[in-house]
């Protein structure tokens, strides 16, 4: 389990936020404690900060009185409601914060219920309760209630490696925003690309794309990013979602700033020469995109080929997961181009990559363009001999693990911003 503390001095933003997933059905109140009763048990936000209000007079000098903590079990483990108020309880009562007035809610629009407390760090004569050593204590209690509760620990290698972080957008699943963030926060942290295709290549394997918008606000040249989830044929399946909801990494200036540095890097990497021999040696002796893909597949090397309306090959991209970095195919050589390609397979002209000068031979293949599967991520973890089940993406990334994912909610990131930016601007009236 992981806990998440956060702090503030927006009482009422952390309650409305909360409170809003009650009303809209995805919440609901499993406890409260030195709450004021309600004759009918419901709250309005209003009436849940009567009881924080002698507290915040009370205060002294604590500029950041407000806590907003999730508790945040494995998905895989079941935590009943009444388990959740006991480790609610237990929690806060271990970290000091026991005799205070909080309020417990649990959140189920997510595939992981997790819950939020939402209270105040300073006690009834004003004075902040002590903090000290904070995130060794939190982690040692959810050790605790791990061990008492039998939950999966969030510190237990094999879960590590097991566990699925990055795996492709299921837009019929719903919750489809914290499907894209959990692969657009972290996936540039280990893949290098020199240019926005080379990304969105990248980003096709996870059913996302990317489109750059621009426009002028107030007089100012603005552009940002749009994320959209895809179908399995690559079709447009959602609307759209803005960059900034999934932080700073997600957004075009840490991505141009990305970039930079990948033209840096990919200069002369490594990887180059010997990525451009396996896509030349594919090329050579294979008749078709299908055995072109599947012996490029067998070496790590995911193979993405962009059409036009009419089927006109106008891109090609390679991801290489051995070296983690992307490369469109004329940045390889010329000879890789997409043109070879689409001379290749849509007009049956051989290339010959070893004797250019030589008249380009006419061959007869015969393929079901139909039938070319969708392009998934490599499962690495077959060439590694690490795991043999094709049953998850985690190890396709080298066993990346990122933990702080497991903790995460988007949502309330976005509400965050949201009052921010409401406080900002009610500061400039002023």
């Amino acid at each position: 389990m992981i806990a998440k503390i956060g702090r503030s001095e927006n009482l009422y933003g952390a309650l409305a936020y909360n409170n809003l997933k009650v009303e809209k059905e995805n919440g609901q109140i499993l406890f409260a404690n030195k709450i004021i009763e309600t004759s009918d048990g419901q709250y309005s936000v209003a009436q849940l900060a009567q009881s924080f209000a002698p507290y915040l007079l009370a205060n002294l000098n604590t500029q950041k009185h407000t806590l907003h903590i999730s508790l945040n079990p494995d998905p895989k483990d079941n935590v009943s409601d009444d388990k959740y108020r006991e480790m609610a309880q237990q929690y806060m009562r271990e970290m000091g914060y026991g005799e205070q007035p909080f309020v417990v809610f649990k959140h189920t629009d997510i595939d992981r219920s997790h819950i939020h407390i939402v209270s105040v760090c300073v006690d009834e004569n004003g004075k902040k309760i002590s903090d000290k050593f904070e995130k060794m204590r939190s982690m040692n209690i959810c050790r605790e209630l791990e061990k008492q509760h039998h939950l999966i620990p969030a510190t237990d290698k094999e879960r590590q490696q097991s566990d699925k972080i990055f795996k492709p957008v299921d837009y019929k699943a719903g919750d489809v925003k914290s499907q894209i963030a959990s692969v657009v926060r972290h996936l540039p942290n280990y893949y290098q690309f020199q240019t926005l295709g080379e990304y969105n290549a990248l980003l096709s394997l996870f059913n996302i794309t990317t489109e750059k918008v621009e426009g002028e606000l107030q007089g100012q040249h603005r552009e940002g990013l749009l994320y959209i989830p895809l179908n399995e044929q690559g079709e447009k399946a959602g609307h759209p979602f803005k960059a900034s909801l999934f932080g700073k990494n997600a957004g075009l200036p840490a991505l141009k700033s990305h970039i930079e540095i990948c033209d840096t890097k990919l200069k002369n990497h490594p990887t180059k020469p010997t990525l451009k021999a396996a896509v030349t040696i594919a090329l050579q002796s294979t008749a078709d995109e299908l055995s072109f893909k599947k012996q490029l597949g067998e070496q790590g090397i995911n193979v993405v080929v962009r059409r036009n309306d009419t089927g006109r090959i106008y891109g090609m991209t390679f991801i290489d997961h051995n070296s983690k970095t992307v490369w469109n195919g004329s940045r390889l050589g010329k000879e890789l181009s997409a043109n070879v390609f689409n001379d290749y397979w849509n007009n049956n002209i051989k290339p010959d990559i070893k004797e250019p000068d030589k008249p380009k031979e006419k061959i007869s293949r015969s393929q079901d363009k139909g039938d070319l599967p969708a392009e998934k991520p490599h499962p690495m973890f077959e060439f590694d001999n690490t795991n043999k089940k094709d049953d998850g993406l985690i190890e396709a990334f080298g066993g990346f693990f990122i933990p702080e994912a497991q903790g995460e909610d988007y949502e309330e990131q976005d509400f965050a911003n949201k009052m921010k930016k409401k406080r900002k601007r009610k500061r400039g009236q002023q």
